[in-house]
């Protein structure tokens, strides 16, 4: 299992398919095995050199407790450091949720290392509208088992796969992960700057759909989609609704990236 040690917090990835670098980074509780269930690796993988990032505190990634060790800026290192152990000097990314937050860190610290950014279910510098932060740590103080439980009273049964990973999390490292700041004062304002290609989406039941389309609005001929119908979990699960927008978006960037852009 591929490793990458970033100052002393290792950080697990992996590696699928060939052709231009696309980085994957999901959300908050998941790991990079969501990737691989809702479909999006067996389609992307057929185009692109996937590299699929376990962030800190999920997965097989290192599980620090202090908030501290979530900073935004490290977030950032983990995805450069994985990507400076394959040699890749730029590359498209995507990412949900947390992992829209991270692309939002990448604006402010790392944008010269990508060609385009996927940026789904989060807006630039938006608190979680969703789930309260509050409630989120009181319920993991209790535990995953009652973390699922919750999930499953407010959403109904979950499937097994996503039952068995969200029960791997440690929810000391998750609660560190939500105590730490967003860190992403200052990225509204260089929204109207950004001189790449851009996709956006959210679900229109999502409490950060007002964010997400706001930040949209404010990239220049940045694309946003809507996923009519939808709260947070569920579009972060919709491939084949995301999907098409994803690959058709992705060939557009590669378009400009051929033409020297």
């Amino acid at each position: 299992m591929p490793y990458v040690d970033n100052s002393g917090v290792k950080i697990h990835f992996h590696v699928e398919g060939d052709g231009p670098p696309l980085v994957m980074q999901h959300g908050l509780t998941n790991s990079l095995q969501t990737w691989y269930a809702y479909g999006f690796v067996e389609e992307l993988k057929k185009d692109y050199r996937l590299i699929l990032v376990d962030a800190r505190g999920h997965g097989r990634s290192d599980k620090p407790h202090d908030p501290k060790d979530y900073d935004l800026k490290l977030r950032v290192s983990d995805i450069l450091a994985v990507m400076d152990d394959l040699g890749v000097d730029k590359a498209h990314y995507m990412g949900y949720s947390m992992g829209g937050r991270i692309g939002f860190g990448l604006v402010l610290h790392a944008l010269d290392r990508f060609h385009s950014l996927i940026l789904g279910g989060m807006g630039a510098d938006t608190a979680n509208t969703d789930t309260p932060p509050q409630d989120r740590i009181d319920l993991l103080r209790q535990g995953m088992a009652a973390y699922v439980a919750n999930a499953e009273t407010n959403e109904g049964p979950m499937e097994a796969g996503r039952k068995e990973r969200l029960l791997q999390n440690d929810p000391e490292a998750l609660i560190a992960a939500t105590l730490a700041p967003r860190g992403t004062d200052g990225v509204e304002e260089l929204l109207p700057g950004l001189d790449l290609p851009c996709l956006l989406y959210c679900g229109d039941a999502d409490g950060f759909y007002p964010g997400s389309k706001v930040a949209a609005q404010a990239i220049p001929g940045a694309v946003f989609v809507s996923v009519a119908g939808l709260n947070h979990g569920q579009a972060s699960r919709a491939g084949e609704l995301v999907l098409p927008h994803v690959t058709e978006f992705l060939k557009g960037a590669e378009m400009k990236v051929g033409a020297g852009r």
